[in-house]
């Protein structure tokens, strides 16, 4: 009787050996996203902030997120101010903002307390290790500004930060409206 060592097996009854692993390795193919899609301004807009969050995962820092870093950048500009003031600086609602600043007074990196004028108001203030985290954070963010812009002339790229913010503001609005009719 002769030896089934070294033969493929097929796993269905009368299938050529091998043809199983065959027809489970397929190929990916790369497809275009369709054109009413690339049309959308929303999509254009996920896909940058996928892009974003990757290149600052990797380049910036993997620990502190790009909100935390506004929020470090807001503190730094804005002493003393109370914790809601700065969530409508950095563009957060005030209930992801406090849970931001939790997070990052548990990591040393603020302080919070209550506000000499409201009791019921945070004040914010950078920590030492708040204000060493900033600086290296910014600089690499910086560069990633650079890399992110490269193709851009130095004319442009205002006229690109501009447009940006502007989009922001007008896509705030009519997420704040009622009925689009």
């Amino acid at each position: 009787m002769p030896s089934s060592a070294g033969r493929a097996r097929s796993s269905v009854v009368g299938e050529p050996a091998g043809a199983h692993e065959a027809r489970s390795v397929r190929r990916r193919v790369s497809l275009a996203p369709p054109a009413d899609l690339v049309a959308a301004p929303g999509y254009g807009a996920r896909r940058l902030y996928q892009a974003y969050l990757a290149a600052w995962s990797r380049h910036v820092d993997s620990v502190l997120t790009g909100p935390q870093f506004a929020v470090l950048s807001a503190v730094r500009a804005y002493p003393e101010a109370d914790q809601s003031s700065l969530a409508g600086a950095v563009a957060l609602d005030t209930s992801t903002m406090a849970d931001v600043c939790r997070r990052m007074e548990r990591r040393g990196l603020i302080n919070r307390a209550e506000s000499p004028h409201d009791a019921r108001a945070k004040v914010l203030t950078l920590t030492a290790d708040g204000e060493h985290a900033l600086a290296e954070v910014n600089r690499r963010a910086r560069a990633l500004d650079e890399a992110l812009l490269a193709g851009c002339t130095d004319e442009e790229r205002p006229r690109i930060a501009t447009l940006l913010n502007g989009l922001g503001e007008q896509w705030e609005a009519v997420a704040a409206l009622e009925d689009l009719a």
